[in-house]
């Protein structure tokens, strides 16, 4: 379906079921450089069992109109838009990478429109190496590869998957070349220059569920502790051998984490 937000055409995934705007909704927010296509194997059971979803392509990514949007506020910003424009007063908010960011953000600024926040590949601050940067605004493959390779849990380099026929890294690597130009840029850029997720953390009131692989590579486990202290009442659960993409790595328990919050 698509939902207008400022004038521009966003488009979202239903779970294969109508969207109802009557039910609690659950609004799924991808990672730097993907799209809504990252929720699949969660947004699906949540649209089937008393939820409404929506699994979002950020502007600029997907099948959604750009521009892209350059930081973390801009994102959150856009976010309760996105809410008012799909007819809500308040929404369950799961987010991944830039996603978890983006949903801490507005969960702390907008406490009345997120009434619960899934912060799935989270960590305290995201820096990016220069590395990926660079190759970012060359718009050369060497991103797309570290991207993956680092996102990857080591276990699943070598198999493994649960959905059959899948290979996690060939897919990760097609959904990132089909980015358009600047785009994983402008979104490593926006997530290296985010220092607020522990100021921000204190403000949000809702219940929280930080969901984190124990051999993420890119958001160590350890490096979510402090914000997990700073949510009050939040809860923490470690998926093992998952890397960064716990949602497509290990999507069964991933959703079980997700199930018990929103």
């Amino acid at each position: 379906m698509r939902i207008n937000v400022d004038g521009r055409a966003v488009f979202a995934t239903t779970g294969g079921a109508p969207f109802d705007p009557a039910k609690p909704v659950v609004i799924f927010l991808h990672g730097a450089g993907f799209d809504r296509t990252t929720w699949r194997l969660q947004t699906r059971f949540f649209a089937h069992h008393d939820r409404a979803v929506l699994a979002v392509d950020f502007p600029g990514h997907g099948w959604s109109d750009g521009p892209v949007l350059s930081s973390i506020a801009e994102l959150a910003d856009w976010t309760a838009k996105l809410i008012d424009a799909a007819g809500l007063k308040s929404a369950a908010l799961v987010g991944h990478s830039i996603g978890a960011l983006v949903t801490l953000d507005a969960a702390a600024r907008y406490p009345d429109k997120v009434r619960a926040l899934g912060l799935c590949g989270v960590a305290t601050e995201m820096p990016v190496h220069p590395e990926m940067i660079e190759s970012a605004k060359a718009g050369t493959l060497k991103v797309q590869e570290l991207m993956t390779f680092w996102g990857i849990g080591n276990a699943l380099h070598k198999g493994g998957m649960v959905s059959p026929g899948l290979w996690l890294r060939a897919e990760s690597l097609a959904v990132l070349s089909a980015a358009k130009p600047g785009v994983i840029h402008t979104d490593l850029v926006a997530c290296n220059a985010y220092k607020d997720a522990l100021a921000r953390a204190p403000d949000v009131k809702c219940p929280t569920v930080l969901v984190l692989g124990d051999g993420d590579l890119m958001t160590p486990a350890a490096k979510a502790k402090p914000l997990a202290a700073a949510i009050a009442g939040s809860k923490t659960v470690v998926i093992a051998n998952s890397g960064h993409f716990m949602m497509v790595e290990r999507p069964d328990e991933t959703l079980e984490a997700l199930k018990a919050c929103v």
